[in-house]
Parts: structure tokens; sequence; C-alpha cells
């Protein structure tokens, strides 16, 4: 389990353009990495959408995104295509990153057990240290909270 103080996880994900991207590509800027559970779901829509709409906000105090689920790029072009997000997403398709931060966990619907992404969300500073973390996240808020730490952080 990641938590706040912990040097960010030197994970490889998957960029659109089938790229890797890593956390550790971002040293020296401030960067957030949520986690979500799948594309084009109420709750996952939401919350890309409220990060694409302040993505100008982010950018002013320094900060990259970086949405990840084990979605494939496909999927996520997809996405991004159908609601004009602004921010970028990746793949996370061994589960290496999700292990990491601690976001794989059991979850149950209607009685039935199954592992699944958890929302959260993680703030990294310049120094690639875990600052803010937000774990079982309720997307309504969220971004602004996420936005005001991230502009705290120098």
């Amino acid at each position: 389990m990641l938590n706040e103080g912990d040097p960010v996880p030197d994970v490889i994900l998957q960029g659109l353009e089938a790229q890797p991207v890593s956390p550790a590509d971002f040293k020296g800027q401030k960067l957030v990495v949520y986690f979500y559970p799948k594309d084009d779901t109420s709750g996952c829509t939401a919350q890309a959408r409220a990060f694409s709409a302040l993505a100008g906000e982010f950018e002013k105090a320094g900060t990259w995104i970086l949405g990840v689920s084990k979605d494939d790029s496909k999927k996520h072009r997809k996405f991004i295509d159908k609601y004009e997000l602004k921010v970028p997403l990746a793949t996370d398709s061994d589960g290496s990153a999700c292990e990491a931060f601690g976001t794989w966990v059991q979850k149950s619907m209607y009685g039935r057990k199954y592992m699944g992404i958890d929302r959260a969300t993680f703030l990294i500073d310049r120094d690639g240290v875990v600052k803010r973390v937000w774990r079982k996240v309720k997307v309504p808020g969220h971004v602004e909270e996420v936005l005001e730490a991230a502009r705290e952080l120098p």
C-alpha cells in the first residue's frame, strides 16, 4: 500500500500510442496520477471530465495529470474522443502499477466478490515523493480538492 512520504513506484504503463509511460518520466515536475475502474462508465466519465475541465488550472499550477486503468489504448482513444478529454490516459495491462500503488482490491457488488481497481488519486512532488493520497474517491468536489493541494506544493 503506497502512502504519503513514499517514493513513487518505478512502474511502466502504456500510453495511447503504445509508448512506455512512467511516473518517473515526470521527475522535476508535479504529477497527479489517478486510478479509475473503467472507461465510459458514469463515475469514471465524471471524474475524467472534471480533470479535463480544470486541466488548464493544473497546468498553471505546474502539475501534470495521468489517468490510469486497465482498459487498452483503443478503449482509451474512444473514451477521449467521445468526451473530448484533455488529460492523458495510460494502460496498466499487467496490473503492476495497480499493485504498486495499492489500488487493486477486492470489491463486492450484489453480494459477488471480485478484484478491481479502487478509485484513488496520488499527488507526487517534483522529487518523486507521494505527498497526498486519496483513496475510495467520491467524484463530486474531488478534482477541486486535488487542484488546491497541487497549488500548495512548491
